[in-house]
């Protein structure tokens, strides 16, 4: 599964801390994947088969229905379905009735003796048992790995019934109050990364182990490399003067970043090996940043001011044949950055600036189609979940600076954080989907 890749987010911000910076003198567990007895049926794009899931006897059993619905209702492939006057099934499934419900699939979950959550989806139609599969569930009840072990559940069913994955099993890393944060993709369970104050531009390593980010210190900005399991840091670049905008390649094996002392150019470094890190761009005294991975690892979107303004780029993976992605002719203003390359490779996400305000847009890498997606306040640094449907993004629309998610194909849109501004968003892979 190819990751996502996130960047340094607003542009402007990048100018401002490239230019202080440069004045500046340098001074200082995851779940076991069950195994399904047969895969079932698939659905056209487009539609949203009904479904239904029976209430859930057990310790825990109301928490890990609500969690399963609010999933399948969140990856926006499914229409839940709830029935007035529910009660613990007892005997065969009445499929009759929830046909007439609208219900294509049913979810049956019980908990074994043993504290595995068992899942059967049933196919209405059919009136049969559509797969299978077993989630041993980690303790203590309730707690983060709890929760992620049912995500995992919601996220397989929904490969069952539809042929694609959910979005559930992941994270989202962002900045909030001078420090970065996690919280899961349904809103639960934010929480500060410790060892992380001043860090800026967090990237998720494709195994979900590690973070990469921006370290703003006293003695100069870094690139930093965070063991979230170890909880230790690593700083992978001693190069002088503005290091910004870190991206792992999908492989997990190069952080792609911005430095320099005159301008900013692209670097290549090991995240995890010592070695100095090697120059791809050659920017002539332009910001060049905000860069990330095609899901082949072979090319890269990055932002550059080389005309004069910022625009989005895309270049080989060793800095050759740079082209220019977002061409003239949308937006009022010169001024489209911070670039995102979805999983599927197909599309790019970026920020453009609209009646001087940002909005999230994506273009098309081989037709150059763009699509607006928001015009309700400022809306900015975009990211794509794995499944690339869906992107959280930074917005001013409920007053202060938030994390939205958005289904591109739907336009639908929720709320992902609230209190303290949140901002400069990242999207994991699926956990426990790269070993």
């Amino acid at each position: 599964m190819a990751v996502r890749h996130t960047a340094w987010r607003t542009w402007g911000m990048v100018a401002v801390m490239a230019g202080a910076l440069l004045a500046a003198p340098a001074s200082r567990a995851v779940a076991q994947d069950p195994t399904p007895v047969r895969i079932g049926l698939t659905y056209a794009p487009g539609t949203k088969p009904g479904v239904l899931v029976t209430p859930i006897v057990g310790p825990g059993a109301d928490s890990i229905r609500a969690i399963l619905l609010r999933d399948f209702d969140y990856g926006d492939r499914l229409t839940v379905i709830a029935a007035d006057g529910e009660a613990a099934p007892n005997g065969a499934l009445n499929y009759a009735l929830y046909a007439k419900l609208g219900a294509a699939a049913v979810v049956q979950a019980t908990i074994t003796p043993t504290g595995a959550l068992h899942v059967a989806v049933h196919d209405v139609a059919g009136a049969r048992v559509m797969s299978v599969g077993d989630f041993p569930l980690p303790t203590p009840a309730f707690g983060a790995d709890w929760r992620m072990t049912i995500h995992g559940a919601a996220d397989e069913v929904e490969r069952w019934i539809t042929g694609q994955s959910g979005i559930a099993k992941t994270r989202i890393a962002f900045e909030r109050g001078g420090q970065l944060w996690t919280v899961d993709s349904d809103g639960a369970n934010p929480r500060a990364i410790p060892g992380t104050e001043g860090g800026l531009s967090p990237d998720w390593h494709p195994s979900g182990r590690y973070i990469t980010y921006a370290d703003l210190g006293a003695d100069g900005s870094h690139i930093v490399v965070r063991d979230l399991g170890a909880g230790s840091n690593r700083r992978v670049s001693n190069r002088g003067g503005t290091n910004i905008t870190p991206s792992f390649s999908p492989d997990g094996n190069t952080i792609v970043f911005a430095s320099g002392d005159d301008g900013t150019d692209l670097y290549l470094v090991s995240p995890f090996e010592s070695g100095a890190p090697h120059r791809i761009s050659a920017g002539r005294g332009s910001l060049n940043a905000s860069p990330s991975f095609s899901p082949d690892g072979r090319r890269i979107a990055f932002t550059s001011g080389r005309l004069g303004h910022p625009e989005v780029y895309i270049t080989d993976a060793d800095g050759t044949n740079a082209d220019l992605l977002t061409t003239s002719g949308f937006g009022d203003q010169l001024y489209r950055s911070n670039p995102d390359w979805s999983p599927d490779g197909r599309k790019v996400a970026f920020q453009s600036q609209i009646n001087g305000v940002f909005q999230v847009m994506t273009i098309g890498v081989s037709d150059r189609n763009v699509q607006g997606l928001t015009s309700e306040g400022r809306n900015e640094d975009p990211s794509w979940s794995p499944d690339s449907r869906h992107l959280v993004f930074t917005s001013t629309r409920s007053g202060t600076k938030q994390l939205w998610v958005l289904d591109t194909e739907t336009y639908r849109t929720r709320q992902l954080t609230f209190g303290a501004s949140a901002r400069m968003a990242a999207w994991s892979s699926r956990f426990g989907a790269v070993k």
